[in-house]
This record gives C-alpha cells, structure tokens and sequence, in this order.
C-alpha cells in the first residue's frame, strides 16, 4: 500500500499566530497517526515560522509511525537530522527566503554536495529521499549521489490536472519509468490534493509515498482531522476508472 505522511506544518503556522500552544502540534501528530496515516513529515525552516527546531526532537519522542524531517540541507539542518535520527530525510533546495518549495534539485550541478550529505545520513541509518522534478536526466544522475528515493514534485501535475490530466501525468509516468530502471524507491509530493491524488497513484507505477500538508489541512477546516486523513487514505487504496 501507498503511505500517506503528513505534513504538519500548517498546524504549526496556525500555532504560532497566536503564541501558546494551541493548536497542541505534539496533539495533532499523535491524532493524525492514531486517524492511520502512515507517517508524519515536519520542514522546518531558519526563520521557524511553522515547524520550531525544538519541535522536532519533541515530535520524535511521541511518533510511532514513520517520521520525515525535509529540507534545505544546511549546517544546522544537518545537525538536526543527525541528533534525532528520523526514518527519512527529504533534502530539498529552497532557499532560507522561499514561501514554499518551488524547484527540484540540480543533480548534475550538485552531485558531489548530495553524495557527501547522503553518506552522512545513511551512516546513520536514516533513508534518504531528494526532492526532483520529472526530468529523467535527472534522475538518472540521483543514482550518482546514492539517495535510496527521490521525491516527484508535483506541482505542475496539480497545475494542468483539471485542464488536461493525460497531458499532466504524461512526464511522471515517464520519470517514474526510469526511477523504476534505475532502483530508486519513488515519493511524491506538493498540491496533491482530494481531486488529483487517485489518479496520480493509479498511473504512478512504484510510487511508494506521498507527503501532503497545506491541501490536508485546508480540507480539514470542513470535513475534520479524522475523516479528512480517511478521505486521503481511500484516495491511495481506490482504484478508479475513466
């Protein structure tokens, strides 16, 4: 089965509007497990205006499912991951000022950067995945730099999704295809959403995780925590036909 981790920064950001501790993040993650996602993911960035650094060594004590740590893989990142050994690490290249990640990696221009970062993880025992665009040139070079996983950004597939979805899915299929070819395991992830997942997982072969925040959370507004992590759930179990 497909695993579904989600990602709590946005129960973070709505924690940090106010101060306190409400919404409880430590709350929430347990919640989200126990309503059966398959793992929870935190990006925490320099200016902590979600995910705090303190919260991460706190959210490890408590999950019990998989835990993700991305992002930018700076010095203090890097000791971060290093001190509180997560299942995963995403590395991701978003720069200290970005809204959001809006770029895969380079891995032609920063091989010997990831290569050296990754030996350091998998010293650690922690499974590495690199955020990547659906470019198979791309991809065939992440072998290079020994990631276990990449992670399929997915922005322009939400994009074109309701405009023309053969159109969207189109290059996925064909970087799935070579992260196939080449042995690396296959995540996905950013503007995934209620309308775009099933048909996403069902044409993705290999795909073996998908991470989703700001759409699960917003959904949550409406139908609530527990049911929105069941709705996302039995979009990766369906087999839907067009």
């Amino acid at each position: 089965m497909i695993k579904l981790s989600v990602n709590i920064n946005k129960i973070a950001t709505i924690r940090n509007a106010r101060g306190g501790n409400i919404p409880d993040v430590l709350k929430a993650a347990a919640d989200i497990e126990r309503f059966g996602a398959h793992g929870i993911t935190v990006h925490p960035r320099p200016d902590e205006r979600h995910i705090r650094y303190k919260d991460v060594p706190d959210l490890k004590k408590i999950i019990t499912t998989e835990f993700n740590i991305e992002g930018y893989p700076n010095k203090k990142f890097i000791d971060l991951v290093l001190s509180v050994q997560p299942t995963q690490v995403t590395l991701v290249p978003d720069p200290p000022d970005a809204i959001t990640s809006n770029a895969g990696w380079d891995t032609i221009k920063n091989q010997s950067l990831l290569k050296e970062i990754i030996r350091e993880f998998k010293s650690k025992n922690i499974r590495t995945s690199i955020f990547i665009e659906a470019d198979s040139k791309m991809i065939k070079n992440a072998v290079k730099t020994e990631t276990d996983r990449i992670e399929l950004y997915t922005e322009s597939y939400a994009t074109e999704f309701s405009e023309n979805k053969e159109k969207a899915i189109r290059d996925f299929i064909l970087a799935a295809n070579t992260a196939n070819d080449c042995d690396l395991g296959i995540n996905a992830g950013h503007d995934l959403n209620l309308e775009n997942l099933n048909y996403f997982e069902k044409n993705i072969p290999g795909l073996k995780e998908v991470s989703i925040g700001h759409a699960l959370i917003s959904d949550a507004l409406y139908f609530g925590l527990e049911n929105t992590v069941r709705m996302y759930q039995r979009q990766l179990m369906e087999i839907t036909s067009d």
